[in-house]
């Protein structure tokens, strides 16, 4: 049995799962959000626990086992409490600012970068003196989060010389010495 497949997964207060036609329906505080489903994985509410399970040990159905139990739990965890990633956006000149659901980057290029935020993302830029720029994302769902905020990222990625460019806040740049440590 699959180590992630096989663990049942809690509903919390106020969470309601709907399965109808290989579709799941996760509904809570913070939204609803709905993940097709492979015909062979059976999905069952039993009480506040869903358990996931395979009719059998085919590769295929091995790999799915235990990636719709870890989509399923993280549809739950996003109804019930949500997710939030923050972005740090190092640099001389480097600003963000957020107006409603358009996020305004000046990352260093001729032209200001507007970013509008799909409905279920919720966006707050924040700048204070002397700290670098902070670009706070909350949403219900862990994929499209993740998502924005790698476009987010690609637009300029952290260097390794100076460490300038838009980073995950915690994120551990490996720098690298310049010209004179060669000339030593």
């Amino acid at each position: 049995m699959s180590r992630i497949g096989k663990l049942p997964i809690e509903l919390p207060a106020g969470v309601t799962v709907d399965i109808k036609d290989n579709f799941i329906t996760v509904k809570g505080p913070k939204g609803e959000l709905k993940q097709s489903l492979n015909p062979n994985i059976k999905v069952e509410v039993e009480g506040n626990e869903i358990k996931v399970s395979r009719p059998n040990d085919e590769r295929e159905n091995r790999a799915q086992h235990g990636l719709y139990r870890a989509l399923i739990h993280n549809m739950v965890v996003g109804v019930s409490t949500g997710f939030k990633k923050e972005l740090e956006i190092v640099g001389v000149g480097y600003r963000a600012t957020s107006n409603g659901q358009v996020l305004e980057l000046a990352l260093g290029y001729s032209h200001a970068i507007y970013l509008k935020m799909p409905p279920e993302v919720k966006v707050d830029a924040k700048t204070e003196r002397n700290k670098n720029p902070l670009v706070t994302l909350e949403s219900c769902d862990k994929q499209l989060l993740g998502q924005i905020c790698a476009k987010i990222r690609s637009f300029r990625k952290p260097e390794p010389y100076k460490g300038k460019g838009v980073k995950f806040v915690g994120e551990v740049i490996r720098r690298k010495s310049g010209k004179t440590a060669a000339a030593k």
